[in-house]
């Protein structure tokens, strides 16, 4: 039984051709070629239990330090952010993310922790990404501006990178410091769940074996010929339409949990969506993608909820709900408030219950395209199934959108640019 419930209710056709079994056929044939190319792991990475045995292995040297620093950017940052928002059972230690070069923002964070009990996790695969080196040397600096001896660095920092090559790894391996790496087959958006999130993940009490059998027990789920029980081909079948053959082209894409838990993984979830699909096409020559939106219930009910129920018509909204949490309070008082009068026979879940339900149905009187999905409860096993389905989909758009979803030309041209202008100003200084 797949642990994530699914109901389909949009504007799409369902006798349209975009429909018909032979198209959908063609769209898993192609998405089993993908995943089974040697060159893109995402999809088997959590069948390598060696990953899991080495993060052990780091985290029983640092699991006494009281500050976890995780220092990267892009899918360096987001993936960890959102499993420790998500899931972290243990309170006592901090989490801090320094994923900009945001000065007065770099010295707010660091002001919070005590540098000597802290380990400082550098993720990234080339070494070469700037945001991430800068961050590191900045803490380099203020270590030494504490009279720590270059020698002592190795007590303080992790190091994730790839595992052969780069300015990183040779750093790491001439100063003999730890370090896990970041695999050849795995991009940074789809890394969560290769050591660059494990190591966060269990220093915040989360279970990592089961954050990996929790998506190896959905990938049948993903692959099933049988296409009324296959989630990942029905949206995308859905999204095709959408996108083509409806008066206003469904060009954005929202996903909103009714969770603050699960806020980060819809920010997770726009770094993978449009890094992966906004692209040019060249087959197709234009340009193509679906703008992601970030939301989260019920908090957005009182401020994106207005466009998503009354503005252009060109949104396909993933709505995912949690059944059953850990927690929940009474809402009986004293309060001599009508509305709290109203309130009092239930109880803080059933009102949020009763807030999803509210704005489902009001989606659908207003014929908004609707994705609802469920889950019983949010832990380990869930989490990773959602993590692997919306991957699997961003991967089969790209292929229906004719992209490369594992490259960032645009992400790479900024960059060029960046180190050219620094380039620039140093030539001026001269």
């Amino acid at each position: 039984m797949s642990p994530i419930e699914f109901n389909f209710s949009t504007n799409a056709n369902t006798n349209h051709s975009s429909f018909s079994d032979a198209f959908l056929s063609t769209m898993l044939t192609k998405f089993e070629e993908i995943i089974n190319n040697p060159k893109f792991g995402f999809f088997h990475l959590t069948d390598r239990k060696d990953y899991l045995q080495s993060t052990k292995e780091i985290y029983s040297k640092i699991k006494d330090k009281k500050h976890f620093v995780q220092v990267g950017i892009g899918g360096s940052a987001l993936g960890p952010q959102m499993l420790v928002s998500a899931l972290r059972s243990n309170w006592n230690k901090s989490f801090t993310l320094l994923d900009n070069t945001d000065s007065d923002y770099i010295h707010d964070e660091l002001s919070k922790v005590d540098l000597n009990e802290s380990i400082f996790y550098v993720v990234s695969k080339s070494g070469g990404t700037a945001e991430t080196i800068a961050c590191y040397s900045i803490i380099r600096n203020l270590l030494k501006a504490q009279g720590i001896a270059e020698e002592e660095y190795g007590k303080y920092f992790v190091f994730c990178t790839d595992e052969k090559n780069g300015q990183l790894r040779e750093h790491v391996d001439k100063n003999k410091y730890l370090s896990l790496i970041v695999p050849d087959d795995v991009g940074g958006r789809f890394s969560v769940l290769t050591h660059v999130g494990l190591l966060p993940a269990i220093f915040f009490g989360i279970d990592i074996d089961a954050l990996f059998s929790g998506s190896n027990d959905f990938k049948s789920t993903l692959l099933d010929k049988n296409i009324t029980k296959n989630p990942m081909l029905q949206s995308a079948a859905h999204l095709a339409y959408l996108l083509n053959e409806t008066p206003e082209k469904v060009n954005e894409t929202v996903l909103m949990p009714y969770s603050s838990k699960l806020k980060d993984f819809s920010s997770w979830f726009v770094q993978l969506w449009a890094e992966s699909l906004g692209k040019y096409s060249h087959e197709k020559k234009e340009h193509v993608g679906f703008t992601p939106v970030p939301a989260y219930g019920a908090t957005d009910q009182h401020s994106q909820m207005q466009l998503f129920m009354e503005g252009p018509n060109n949104k396909l909204m993933f709505m995912l709900n949690i059944k059953n949490r850990k927690h929940n309070y009474s809402l009986d008082s004293d309060l001599d408030i009508n509305s709290a009068k109203q309130l009092a026979p239930h109880d803080m879940n059933t009102l949020l219950e009763a807030e999803f339900q509210g704005s489902l149905t009001a989606l659908k009187e207003n014929k908004r395209n609707v994705i609802s999905m469920s889950i019983e409860k949010l832990d380990e096993k869930t989490l990773s199934s959602l993590v692997l389905f919306f991957e699997s989909l961003t991967v089969l758009m790209g292929e229906y959108l004719l992209v490369d979803p594992f490259d960032q030309p645009g992400v790479e041209l900024g960059k060029k640019y960046a180190y050219q202008y620094l380039n620039s100003n140093t030539k001026s200084a001269d």
